[in-house]
């Protein structure tokens, strides 16, 4: 009975939201401020429901979760979707603060987050730099995360030794990085970041058809004053051509021993993703996640999974919690 009520639940969801009646929840956008930035976020659902924390990736806001957010209010949860250091309302409290983004710095906003609101608990879902955020929380700070929904599976990083070349296909669907890389990426950045980040919405959900009214909702969150810096340094110290803030290297030098991910976990794959394709389920994937729950390739999909199939991430974290 548990198993056919449940079923239907995820139909409904589906249904709904494939023919668009299933509607967003009220929801608050509030701001929050950390140790060095004033986040801006959106709370929605009951202030004594369980917290999930939901982040989006480059380049994406809040609105990726738009399809997440109401089974989690209609379960009973409290769903907070902050937005990113560098992208919409989002800013740093310094003038003078480096306008910085390694991996260790979007772990630490995200745990810096949960302390301004008085978490104790939360679980956590993201995709891209949302899903290295999620992984190094759930990684480091285990006792604080309950759970974890993780698009794209583990992607923490060893930023202290020099990258190794991949597959030439691989090296293709990564030429935006090598584009960051240079001067002239930064100005393209600069000049053409809402056509440039729409021509990766296109190629890496290759199978999503999105509006020009999708897009729009999210594309002002790219006129970040901190935007094109934040991302720059992302993608420049990934790549050792960058510095990172001496404040997180020993952080970063505990995540480049990839440690393992002992909460129970969720990893969901876009069959479509057009910037990394699933990778082969192996005992070495699995062995960084010792409670691993499930894994799951999602067809349909590509990178922007929230967005195209909210129903798979709304009911896996309605399973893990």
């Amino acid at each position: 009975m548990r198993i056919h009520s449940r079923r239907k639940f995820l139909e409904a969801i589906g249904a709904a939201t494939a023919s668009g009646r299933f509607m967003q929840a009220q929801n608050t956008t509030r701001t929050v401020r950390t140790p060095v930035l004033e986040i801006a976020y959106e709370d929605s659902g009951p202030p004594q429901g369980f917290p999930v924390i939901l982040l989006h990736g480059f380049p994406d806001d809040v609105r990726a979760y738009d399809g997440v957010v109401p089974p989690l209010v209609k379960a009973g949860h409290r769903a907070l979707v902050p937005y990113l250091r560098g992208y919409g309302p989002t800013r740093f409290l310094e003038a003078t603060a480096p306008r910085m983004a390694e991996q260790a710095a979007i772990g630490q906003d995200l745990m810096d987050f949960a302390d301004a609101l008085g978490l104790r608990q939360f679980a956590a879902a993201g995709y891209d730099w949302g899903g290295r955020a999620a992984c190094i929380a759930a990684a480091l700070y285990r006792d604080r995360v309950r759970a974890a929904v993780l698009i794209g599976g583990y992607s923490i990083q060893n930023t202290l030794a020099p990258p190794e070349p991949a597959a030439p296909e691989r090296e293709r669907a990564l030429w935006y990085q090598w584009y960051f890389n240079t001067e002239r990426g930064r100005a393209g950045l600069a000049a053409n970041r809402r056509p440039l980040c729409r021509l990766l919405w296109e190629t890496w959900s290759p199978t999503w058809r999105f509006t020009d009214e999708t897009y729009n909702r999210t594309a002002p969150s790219f006129d970040n004053p901190d935007f094109v810096d934040v991302v720059i340094h992302s993608y420049r110290h990934r790549n050792g051509n960058a510095p990172g803030e001496p404040r997180f290297l020993e952080m970063e030098r505990r995540l480049a021993q990839r440690p393992k991910i002992e909460v129970p976990v969720i990893t969901l794959h876009g069959a479509d993703d057009g910037l990394a394709a699933p990778p082969a389920d192996s005992p070495a994937e699995r062995a960084s996640f010792p409670r691993l729950a499930a894994r799951r390739i999602i067809s349909g999909a590509g990178h922007f999974l929230p967005r195209e199939k909210p129903e798979a991430v709304a009911s896996a974290l309605l399973e893990l919690l």
